[in-house]
């Protein structure tokens, strides 16, 4: 951690918010996330690079055959000028869909990539592999309406937001409407009425007796009875002070038979249809009886085309105006409407973008969260130098208000990216730090967060951390290899029901381990693993 920031001030320490801003690369970066937020984050977004064959882009992934290095390692060029272009964007997006996938939660997790034509169809096939087939969500479509005076063939305004859930069983019908429905719209009506009078094959003319008190839409009135059309009333209804003054046989086919005879055996209180929606059912003075259906608060319409939450240009326009220049960033009200779908009803939500580029993503969680006082953390990632001078401003012109901002509220922490925990031949990396080290296991093992300076449990130099029935010992030396034997357990003297010890090699025999519930742990191969 290099510092903090919390509602303006710049601080020494955490700034105990959760927010999240990472300067590195996003692969070693995903990877370093994996020991805490492995199975946790529930909303990922992501703007990689398009790919359109204009821009140029590199990206520096470790591999060990010196020739894939130096051809990963290149700039990509220009299309027809770079051939193995695409495949280069596939190779650099394969290894960090697949950690995404391994941070997104089973329950409710949702990733959304935005994507122009050019990669559309290899995303599509690479997440179908990763993220499987069936756990498509959306291809939703955004209407970007902008430079259409372009001198395209035909003018392309729009781009693509390809959704997938880690497990779409779990994710739940959106609770938002999309804010290009007009207010007039009857979804914003709070309850939902129709005619249950539908005559057909499927719905046999039969008789429904009306019961006395049986509930009408008016005070006083008398239905004549009548044979000619649906629904045929066979005796007069009389209607005093809004309900039948007796009973009546009413015949028509019904759309819903069923609930309309449960609601006359409920004595006319509101039933619960099979969404669970408050429902009533009252005559109307056309003869028909109609089905009234109270409107959840968590109504949901959400349309696979997303219009008018701004374009690129308004965005770049709004950011200029702030200082801060960028090229073809994505509208924050764009984001935040995406977040808002999938996070409504989950606003202690972890969000995860490791393609942050102009920092939009920590911008729509803040205004969303002071929208609806959620309390959602985000997590960004950017390997660019401009992240701290530049991006992490923002944020904080964001969080304390100024030139066209009000003022969200929050703070976040900034990290930089230290040296990575295994070294190029799979051995732990003494630059790393013991510390830090220890710190990684303690944390994976064991999900406990380790305190280097905290006191320990059980007083001895190789102890980790306890956890419910377990204690761990990490035995390593910089200098030495390290051996899980009689010896080193003498020195192991406070009882423990079970024990996890970590080593470079182990002369005890596996009856002995098993016989004193002992996990062996060698240093670095189940590290690796981790």
């Amino acid at each position: 951690r290099k510092y903090g920031f919390d509602n303006g001030e710049t601080l020494g320490e955490s700034s105990g918010v959760g927010n999240k801003i990472i300067h590195g690369d996003n692969l070693e970066a995903l990877k370093a996330l994996l020991p805490e937020y492995e199975g946790r984050v529930k909303c990922i977004y992501i703007d990689p690079p398009y790919n359109t064959g204009n821009e140029w882009w590199a990206y520096n992934d470790s591999v060990n055959d010196p020739k894939i290095k130096k051809w990963l390692g290149q700039v990509v060029g220009k299309e027809f000028e770079d051939l193995t272009r695409h495949d280069k964007w596939l190779c650099m997006m394969y290894p960090r869909l697949k950690l995404l996938h391994r941070l997104l939660s089973d329950d409710w997790g949702v990733i959304m990539i935005s994507i122009a034509d050019h990669e559309m169809a290899t995303l599509k096939i690479l997440m179908d592999e990763i993220f499987w087939i069936n756990n498509f969500l959306c291809q939703f479509i955004w209407d970007n309406d902008w430079n259409i005076d372009n001198q395209s063939k035909i003018k392309v305004h729009h781009e693509y937001i390809l959704t997938y859930g880690k497990k779409v069983d779990s994710i739940e019908k959106p609770v938002i409407i999309d804010p290009n429905i007009e207010e007039s719209s009857k979804l914003y009506n709070d309850s939902i009425e129709n005619s249950i009078t539908k005559n057909g094959p499927k719905n046999p003319s039969s008789v429904v007796i009306l019961p006395v008190w049986f509930p009408a839409t008016f005070e006083k009135w008398v239905i004549n009875a009548q044979s000619e059309n649906y629904p045929i009333i066979h005796e007069d209804l009389i209607i005093d002070d809004f309900k039948l003054t007796r009973s009546g046989q009413v015949e028509s086919g019904w759309s819903s038979k069923n609930l309309l005879l449960l609601f006359i055996n409920n004595w006319f209180e509101p039933i619960q249809d099979s969404e669970g929606k408050e429902t009533t059912f009252k005559i109307t003075q056309s003869w028909a009886i109609y089905c009234y259906k109270k409107r959840s608060w968590d109504q949901g319409h959400v349309l696979s085309i997303i219009r008018n939450v701004w374009t690129t240009k308004q965005t770049s326009n709004f950011l200029k105006s702030l200082w801060f220049n960028f090229s073809y960033p994505k509208p924050i009200y764009l984001v935040q409407y995406l977040l808002e779908v999938f996070t409504k009803n989950k606003k202690d939500a972890i969000i995860l973008d490791s393609f942050a580029w102009s920092w939009t993503t920590a911008h729509a969680v803040l205004n969303l969260n002071k929208k609806d006082d959620g309390n959602r953390k985000f997590i960004l990632v950017e390997m660019e130098d401009y992240a701290e001078t530049i991006t992490a401003e923002r944020i904080k012109h964001v969080v304390t208000g100024g030139i066209d901002l009000l003022g969200t509220g929050g703070g976040f922490d900034y990290f930089t990216l230290g040296q990575p925990l295994l070294d190029s031949e799979w051995n732990l990396n003494p630059s790393a730090g013991i510390e830090r080290i220890r710190a990684y296991v303690a944390y994976t093992e064991t999900a406990i967060p380790y305190d280097p300076v905290a006191p320990k449990v059980v007083n001895h130099p190789y102890f980790l951390v306890r956890s419910i029935d377990r204690d761990h010992y990490f035995y390593y030396k910089l200098d030495a290899i390290t051996i899980l034997d009689a010896t080193f357990l003498k020195t192991v003297t406070v009882p423990s029901n079970s024990y996890s010890i970590w080593a470079d090699k182990c002369s005890l025999s596996e009856d002995f381990l098993r016989d004193n519930n002992i996990t062996f742990r060698k240093i670095p191969r189940d590290i690796r693993k981790l």
